[in-house]
């Protein structure tokens, strides 16, 4: 196990943590966000922040560098699909965030801070740690279709509740604004590109697994590609 694995992880959790605590500050003090003109009410405001994609991807990538961070030799099938579901979500989040938001935003300060933390730092944090460290082989067919359900399960929650309420996190998922093929469309865009990047993080997971692993070699008993043991 590399001497360097507890250090990043520690350092990725931190700075993810330290990201999720200033953009919730950022909006219970009444900043808007994205294209919102006038801040909700603080009950509102602080229920919309955890529906964004972002802030939950976020989540999942600091809870898993915190228990990496305590063990880096970490596993076990909900830590993978938590695991997964975070390097997915994370690189999707800075993926998306790149093309379809940055363009729209115009930030300073503390709300520019919090925004590259999240959207650009935490993503390099976490996929730099994972390619450097792992731990690995982590993944397997099983985590990856339970990892799924929950972009799925955001989206379809996300797309009811806006059509109910009429506020959406994201101005790409507003039926209302787009129209429903647009959203349609994006939405299909947006799920081909989350299957593809956690094939991606799959692929490279067994590939960076089999190098690391002598000739003739097990990578390790307290994991196989097959899924996790016990």
């Amino acid at each position: 196990m590399s001497t360097y694995a507890r250090p990043l992880h520690l350092t990725t959790a931190v700075v993810a943590t330290a990201a999720l605590v200033l953009q919730l500050v950022l909006v219970v003090n009444g900043e808007a966000v994205l294209d919102e003109t006038n801040a909700p009410p603080t009950a509102t405001a602080v229920a919309r922040y955890f529906s964004y994609f972002t802030i939950q991807s976020n989540l999942l990538v600091a809870i898993g560098a915190w228990t990496l961070a305590a063990d880096p030799g970490r596993d076990g099938r909900g830590w993978r699909v938590l695991r997964l579901a975070g390097l997915t979500g994370i690189t999707v989040t800075a993926l998306v965030h790149a093309v379809l938001l940055r363009p729209l935003l115009d930030l300073e300060g503390a709300s520019w801070l919090a925004d590259t933390l999240l959207h650009v730092a935490v993503p390099l944090l976490a996929v730099l740690s994972w390619l450097l460290v792992g731990p690995r082989p982590r993944t397997d067919p099983r985590s990856g279709a339970l990892a799924m359900v929950w972009p799925v399960a955001w989206l379809v929650w996300t797309l009811v509740v806006g059509a109910v309420s009429g506020w959406y996190p994201y101005p790409f998922l507003d039926v209302a604004e787009e129209g429903a093929l647009s959203v349609a469309l994006t939405s299909l865009v947006i799920t081909v590109l989350i299957v593809g990047v956690m094939a991606l993080i799959g692929w490279l997971d067994r590939r960076l697994a089999a190098r690391a692993t002598p000739s003739g070699g097990s990578p390790g008993p307290r994991a196989t590609a097959a899924g996790p043991r016990g």
